[in-house]
C-alpha cells in the first residue's frame, strides 16, 4: 500500500514582512480574485492558484 502524502501548509507569516509597527506584503494580490488571494512567484511568471490567472515577468 502506497503512503499518502500530506499537503504541507504554508505559513501566513511567509507572505508578510514586519518592519516596526507595519506589516508589508511580499507577494502580489490576484487582480481577478481580489485582496486576500496571493499569487505564486515563479521564475518567469506570477500565477494565481485559485482562478488560474497568470502574468509574465518582464
Amino acid at each position: 500500500m502506497a503512503e499518502e502524502r500530506k499537503k504541507e501548509q504554508t505559513k501566513k507569516s511567509n507572505y508578510y514582512e514586519i518592519s516596526g509597527d507595519k506589516a508589508e506584503r511580499k507577494r502580489k494580490f490576484c487582480p481577478k480574485c481580489g485582496a486576500g488571494v496571493f499569487m505564486a512567484d515563479h521564475k518567469d511568471r506570477y500565477a494565481c492558484g485559485k482562478c488560474g490567472y497568470m502574468e509574465k515577468k518582464e
